[in-house]
């Protein structure tokens, strides 16, 4: 018994945590539902605990270059300390709340490629974590975030790409440790003077920031120029704008600065 025991603190013969998410497709400042499967191994064990989190990937700059880290976030405890006998089976339901700034994975269908979140299971057991696979999510836009994102769409505007950067957006109300950049490339209106548009959405329960900039330089911190733009959507009043019209008077306005039509 004392050797199944050693061989179970070192992942042989131990417990098993397996997770089974209800729906894969979420919106930011919905819920993720599923259930944790806690499979007991060959001897009894203690469990000491039982997280759900989030998981994505982002990029970190330095003056050396750009590395990917994993990046938890939106962490919830599902249980607590309980004796998990041998062979025994434990269903724990789960609830985890999605984050309004959670970045959007898909749209209208279209993978945003460059951007992954997935949900993740901790299971702590004999003073030793085990985490669980990584299971993804889809997460689908908020209605003010899909108001732009099909403005762009109606402008011609293809997208290009999408990145999750870690670091802060000054004089926005940021709270996550990162945010995403979605890029897109112009149509041939626009494509004279323009290589991309970059759009960050940061949200909250009651409405959503729109941070955009033309061309990419100096990043997403360089507000002291006329591409770059920061406007607010209150959830009630997503419907009052055209948003097309109001993007194209803005990319007019700054082409027309710059000669570029």
């Amino acid at each position: 018994m004392v050797f199944k025991k050693l061989m179970a603190s070192m992942g042989a013969g131990g417990a098993s945590v397996e997770t089974d998410l209800f729906r894969a497709d979420v919106t930011p400042g919905g819920v993720a539902e599923g259930r944790i499967r806690i499979q007991g191994g060959k001897v009894d064990q203690v469990i000491e605990g039982l997280y759900v989190e989030l998981r994505a990937v982002v990029e970190v700059e330095t003056e050396d270059g750009e590395y990917k880290v994993n990046q938890d976030f939106a962490r919830l405890q599902v249980g607590g300390t309980f004796q998990l006998r041998e062979g025994a089976v434990h269903d724990v339901p789960f609830a985890l709340g999605i984050p309004w700034e959670t970045p959007v994975t898909v749209f209208r269908g279209v993978q945003l490629r460059g951007t992954s979140i997935g949900v993740r299971t901790e299971l702590e057991i004999d003073r030793a974590v085990d985490k669980g696979d990584l299971d993804p999510i889809q997460v689908h836009p908020i209605p003010a975030q899909a108001a732009i994102l099909d403005a762009f769409g109606a402008l011609g505007f293809h997208f290009k790409g999408a990145d999750l950067e870690k670091g802060h957006i000054r004089n926005t109300r940021q709270r996550l440790p990162f945010y995403q950049e979605i890029e897109f490339a112009p149509s041939a209106q626009y494509a004279r003077g323009i290589n991309e548009v970059e759009l960050t959405f940061v949200s909250d329960e009651h409405a959503t920031e729109v941070i955009l900039e033309i061309d990419k330089k100096g990043g997403m911190l360089s507000d002291g120029s006329d591409a770059y733009r920061h406007f607010t959507i209150d959830r009630a009043a997503i419907g009052q704008t055209d948003w097309a019209a109001y993007l194209h008077g803005w990319l007019h306005e700054v082409g027309s600065r710059r000669g570029w039509f």
